[in-house]
């Protein structure tokens, strides 16, 4: 494997879209998410092991834990960098940090994330092979507190109220797209909240005709999401603290 080096980070450089901001003209956190998203994939398309590659091998990074901070929410226009790397790969699994900087490289959101890699054709985990953990490498992480994959859940949820995976959560791994469940989860919050904070651990992939059974649980310092299946079976956690 390559040796820690700079010259693992990916960056991009973007713009705050009208289409990415809400009424206050901030970007929203889903809007981050998604620049984080697109920055891992550009980072995998660049290095020759991205969608097709992964299709064609029968392979798919399949993202595990999300751990995201925000400083600040950009304005409409502004000016970004957003930067990503691997930072460990053991066995199964990858570690993968983001960073969203701006003109004056003050950092505004970074994040950490955890990634398993799946053998798309059996369903089930596969260890990577060597040359493709070689062509991201690794670059140090970020000093940040890493907080637990799992996600401890309080005693008791509020059910609310159902509704169905619609075509416009899918992406090219036909289920829902990892963003789409904090985006579900955001609608359950009874009054609008700027999130500082927010962990995702993911269970397993809600797919199109799905009915999601949102549950909510409300302590001092932080709403927990569960977006379960019929069962009470959660397809994803989602943690949020202000």
């Amino acid at each position: 494997m390559q040796k820690n080096s700079e010259q693992n980070r990916y960056t991009f450089e973007g713009r705050i879209r009208f289409s990415e901001v809400d009424h206050t003209k901030k970007i929203t956190l889903p809007g981050i998410i998604n620049y984080f998203q697109d920055c891992s994939i550009f980072h995998s398309e660049d290095l020759g092991v991205g969608i097709d590659y992964c299709a064609e091998h029968g392979r798919a990074w399949v993202l595990s834990a999300w751990q995201v901070a925000v400083e600040r929410y950009p304005m409409l226009g502004e000016k970004i960098s957003v930067s990503t790397w691997a930072t460990k790969f053991e066995g199964l699994f990858g570690t993968r940090n983001f960073l969203m900087t701006d003109e004056k490289q003050q950092t505004a959101a970074y994040a950490n994330s955890v990634w398993v890699y799946m053998d798309a054709r059996k369903g089930r985990p596969a260890k990577p092979d060597e040359h493709e953990i070689t062509r991201y490498g690794t670059a140090e992480p970020l000093p940040m507190e890493y907080a637990p994959r799992k996600i401890a859940l309080p005693g008791q949820f509020e059910d609310g109220e159902a509704f169905p995976v619609r075509r416009y959560h899918i992406d090219t791994n036909e289920h829902v797209n990892n963003c789409q469940y904090v985006q579900m989860a955001l609608e359950g919050l009874a009054e609008e909240t700027e999130i500082r904070k927010l962990r995702v651990e993911y269970k397993k992939s809600a797919v199109y005709g799905d009915i999601i059974y949102p549950q909510y649980a409300r302590e001092d310092e932080r709403t927990v999401a569960k977006l379960c299946d019929r069962a009470g079976k959660p397809y994803a956690v989602v943690e949020f603290r202000a």
